[in-house]
């Protein structure tokens, strides 16, 4: 199923109609075992639908973690094929995360293989590193635009490593990370009621230090397990706090695998998230 509609327009009605929450299908092995099931393909399978069934009819955003998926190699690509497919005919939004960056033709394939509606992985969006210069993604800037999709540049990310490179201030006296965010904003100018590239900013960080503000999604890790709650978005994200996308993993997927227990999780995410951004 192909929507030519942008991205973002798409991604504002999701936020808008069934609140704002990304839920990642994570399936550690960790999971997998508290949800009673075996380390292998048939528990990647049974985690996965079960998830998809719960959830995709009524959150806004899911979000894969390819690695689980690619750790049981074909096979297990085969069921992250399937999830996406599945998730997005029941209405989600699917943003792939895989983090991909390369150059030139790698890119190319890069961006084909998640932003194509050709490939049997066709995705909404797609998770990208842009630390081999931002230019370097411009395949899949195309590409996205081409077709409808969306990308999340990393920014501002929730990993206590990460200041090592995005905080790293360039001759022109910008941060990297602020370097990505004005190219994001770039690439969103004159969108509406949403540009379709985003940026992921941890919900975590004590203070973003950088302009927010690119007129597109931001994609908040770090809700729930990591440390931050509902509370923290407006401190972080102040007056962008409509466009953020709070990614939470763990804290709804350990409800499992219960369906009914999955979608109570979620629910109280959405309503702590409404609560503190007044909608």
């Amino acid at each position: 199923m192909t929507d030519s509609t942008p991205f973002g327009t798409r991604l504002r009605t999701a936020l808008d109609t069934r609140g704002q929450l990304c839920v990642g299908i994570d399936p550690h092995a960790s999971l997998l075992t508290a949800w009673g099931l075996d380390d292998d393909l048939a528990g990647l399978e049974t985690f996965s639908r079960t998830v998809v069934e719960a959830l995709a009819d009524r959150v806004a955003v899911l979000k894969p973690q390819a690695a689980f998926f690619e750790r049981f190699g074909s096979r297990g690509v085969a069921v992250l094929e399937r999830s996406v497919a599945e998730a997005r005919a029941a209405g989600a939004l699917v943003v792939m995360d895989a983090k991909r960056g390369d150059i030139g033709s790698t890119m190319a394939a890069y961006a084909e293989a998640f932003l194509s509606p050709d490939s049997p992985l066709f995705s909404d969006a797609l998770t990208v590193s842009p630390y081999l210069g931002f230019g370097s993604l411009q395949p899949a800037v195309d590409l996205a635009h081409a077709n409808g999709c969306g990308l999340f540049a990393l920014a501002l990310t929730s990993n206590p490593e990460g200041h090592e490179v995005q905080r790293a201030v360039g001759a022109d006296g910008r941060s990297v990370a602020q370097a990505v965010l004005a190219r994001l904003a770039a690439e969103n100018a004159g969108a509406e009621p949403l540009g379709s590239f985003g940026a992921v900013v941890g919900a975590t960080l004590a203070d973003a230090g950088a302009d927010l503000a690119i007129n597109g999604p931001l994609l908040a890790p770090g809700v729930g397990a990591q440390g931050a709650t509902a509370a923290d978005l407006p401190r972080v994200f102040g007056d962008q706090v409509r466009n953020v996308v709070p990614s939470v993993s763990r804290d709804v997927l350990k409800h499992g695998p219960s369906v009914e227990a999955l979608r109570r999780a979620a629910q109280t995410f959405v309503d702590d998230v409404r609560a503190v951004t007044n909608r």
